[in-house]
């Protein structure tokens, strides 16, 4: 389903366009869609790749990122995202837990991902690496990429309900990262959710790629929602940030559109850094991830341009409210995105009026599948009615922000 719409890849304005920051490098649309699908019939054929095995990215952002996620999900397949500063216990963990059989990993990660894919009984034939030279005895994932264009799987309305397309790792509400069943349904879902109230992106915005693509966060802007709005990205492949590299990006590409979080906001307003860059190109920014205090909100617009606050989690497939107004307080996070509930409740599950404090309860499309192998922890935070339970300490006002 995901290839299907509009959302991704076969009607998408054919302007988009990834960039890498340090090389120039670009991928075109009409390249993405083409070698994905080649990628999927390599998988296919080279690999005796089936519908619902896992493939694991491990790697800092790549302009080739997409290309290998799509590929995957073309096939049939379903994908895990691997930060790329987890230990080899932590990549070993998720390797095993989402029951991996193929490894996509950048060459500065190779001693990594083999010792954890040796722990977790992959073999090291199963493991490819972005770049075009065999390096470890590890071939290029370009090695798969066949001649033919393989047709990407079809769902039905109810597979796509239920048919996993991502296992992304999250703390939850509370303890150990657990997997994240994100479906097809639910990441098209949101990105009409999202996409319905964001017309000022559109085929002349530029995006600034910092946010990690292991995140969830980072796949539904930097990948999913430019591509249904037709923007670029330029994408920055540092593992570590650096103000001065982000602020010479905006510079030189002219990025107008900025997706953050708040720590990021404060480098940019206390920092004098910034001030050595020319940022005036910039005309959008959304802040999420974390809360984003009154006082920071108001220094950066002062300094820079509004910025908006949007609250999501990886349960939700990124978000569940954004702000619609420049108007709205600062400390909003604004108000529910099309065909989402929520209502605050009392400690006793009593569901409570305007400006009354209690936690935060969501019900909608995009919600997760559930936890994978998990049903206790399912169960803990979704309950009988479908309402996920943040555990997030909300209150509505009189306008319902």
């Amino acid at each position: 389903m995901i290839f299907k719409r509009k959302a991704l890849l076969n009607e998408a304005n054919d302007n988009a366009t990834f960039i890498d920051s340090t090389t120039g490098e670009s991928l075109t649309l009409d390249k993405l869609r083409s070698d994905s699908k080649k990628l999927a019939a390599g998988l296919i054929d080279k690999l005796g790749f089936k519908r619902g095995d896992v493939l694991a990215i491990f790697s800092p952002n790549k302009i080739d990122y997409p290309v290998v996620l799509f590929g995957a999900i073309a096939a049939g397949g379903i994908v895990t995202i691997i930060d790329s500063k987890y230990t080899v216990d932590d990549i070993t963990y998720q390797l095993n837990d989402s029951r991996a059989k193929f490894v996509v990993v950048c060459p500065s990660l190779h001693s990594k991902a083999i010792k954890a894919a040796a722990a977790a009984n992959i073999p090291k034939s199963n493991i490819f690496s972005f770049g075009n030279e065999e390096i470890d005895e590890i071939k290029p994932y370009s090695f798969l990429i066949s001649k033919r264009e393989a047709d990407p799987i079809e769902y039905s309305p109810e597979e796509a309900i239920s048919t996993t397309a991502y296992l992304l790792y999250s703390s939850g509400t509370t303890g150990k990262n657990k997997c994240v069943e994100i479906t097809h349904s639910n990441i098209v879902t949101n990105l009409v959710q999202i996409g319905y109230h964001n017309d000022d992106i559109n085929p002349a915005s530029i995006f600034i790629g910092i946010l990690p693509l292991h995140h969830i966060y980072g796949i539904i802007v930097l990948i999913h929602l430019t591509l249904l709005k037709g923007a670029s990205v330029v994408l920055i492949p540092n593992l570590e940030f650096d103000l001065a590299t982000f602020c010479k990006t905006i510079q030189d590409y002219r990025v107008n559109v900025i997706h953050i979080v708040p720590s990021i906001a404060m480098l940019l307003v206390k920092s004098s850094i910034s001030k050595d860059y020319d940022l005036s190109s910039l005309r959008s920014c959304i802040s999420s991830a974390a809360p984003l205090s009154k006082e920071l909100a108001k220094s950066f617009a002062r300094k820079f341009v509004p910025i908006r606050q949007s609250y999501g989690s990886t349960e939700f497939s990124f978000t569940h409210f954004v702000k619609y107004a420049d108007n709205v307080p600062v400390e909003s996070i604004g108000k529910p995105i099309p065909n989402v509930e929520c209502k605050i409740i009392s400690e006793d599950g009593k569901e409570l009026g305007y400006n009354q404090e209690g936690e935060l309860c969501i019900r909608g499309p995009n919600v997760m599948k559930g936890y994978l192998n998990n049903k206790e922890a399912t169960e803990a935070c979704i309950d009988s009615k479908g309402w996920f339970h943040t555990g997030d300490i909300a209150k509505v006002d009189e306008f319902g922000e």
